[in-house]
């Protein structure tokens, strides 16, 4: 057993084959379902309540700046939802841009400015892969279009220089300059993670990568020269389990919480590291 699992325990149970999950500042944690269901998760894990649905199935979450709404990544319904988060009201903000229209909307991940990068995955083992951004008024463009194998995850770099994305079936991670005006730099590649289905992406404050994986049941932890070690590694696939998303959470940001989208629960790490802040963390 990997010494990491006995600080690892299932923080939540009872949702629907989570692939998801975020992080809210109040302490609770939030998850899709594959049925469209969007949890609100306590902060202690007792209590599990679905706030919303949008019918559809749902992929990547991230909160706004200052957590005032839920950008929400749907694959069933082909576009990204906003979650008014004091009325808990579902309105469509994105079905594509650019005269691109969502195929599989994955990811999302915000700036400190409030813009919003979605990743487009594309066709299932195409290489069309690509990233949109949407302004905080919700105008949006095709931000990078060269095309990505299976945009994935995502994350923002420290000091917000790089978006650093998934491609699921390179597989491994790249990384995206981003310009002073905003627009997409160079391309490069960060590490590569042979047989594995890499797709979820969290910083923590060293600025090491912790990259998690569909399979097999492991999160790599990549450092900013790209050295790779294995974090946590469960073969069982007990409490981990096709671990897809990734977030820093709880008092000091110090526990890395897992969806697991082979099973119904929450994964919750004692990480012994603390995470990156998010922009609806102050960060």
């Amino acid at each position: 057993m990997h010494p990491l699992l006995s600080k690892s325990t299932v923080f939540a149970e009872g949702l629907d084959h989570p692939e998801c999950v975020a992080c809210h500042p109040d302490g609770t944690i939030w998850a899709g379902g594959e049925a469209g269901q969007i949890y609100r998760i306590s902060p202690d894990g007792k209590t599990v309540e679905e706030v919303a649905n949008t019918g559809g199935f749902v992929l990547g979450l991230a909160f706004s700046p200052c957590a005032k709404w839920l950008a929400i990544c749907d694959l069933g319904k082909k576009c990204v939802w906003k979650l008014d988060l004091a009325l808990l009201k579902l309105t469509v903000f994105a079905e594509g841009a650019g005269g691109h229209r969502f195929k599989i909307p994955n990811y999302a991940v915000f700036d400190k400015k409030g813009n919003l990068y979605v990743s487009e995955s594309g066709a299932f083992r195409e290489v069309n892969g690509k990233v949109l951004k949407f302004s905080p008024d919700g105008k949006g463009e095709i931000w990078y279009n060269e095309p990505l194998n299976f945009a994935n995850g995502m994350a923002m770099g420290p000091g917000e220089k790089h978006l650093y994305v998934v491609t699921s079936f390179l597989p491994g991670v790249e990384r995206i300059g981003i310009q002073p005006d905003g627009s997409a730099g160079e391309r490069s590649l960060f590490c590569t993670l042979p047989e594995s289905v890499p797709d979820g992406l969290a910083f923590d404050t060293d600025g090491n990568l912790y990259v998690s994986c569909y399979a097999p049941n492991k999160i790599f932890k990549v450092t900013p020269n790209g050295d790779t070690t294995v974090f946590i590694d469960d073969w069982e696939a007990h409490t981990l389990s096709n671990p897809t998303n990734i977030a820093f959470g709880g008092p000091n940001l110090d526990q890395l919480f897992t969806a697991n989208l082979g099973r119904w629960h929450i994964t919750k790490i004692d990480a012994g590291v603390k995470g990156l802040a998010l922009p609806s963390h102050g960060g």
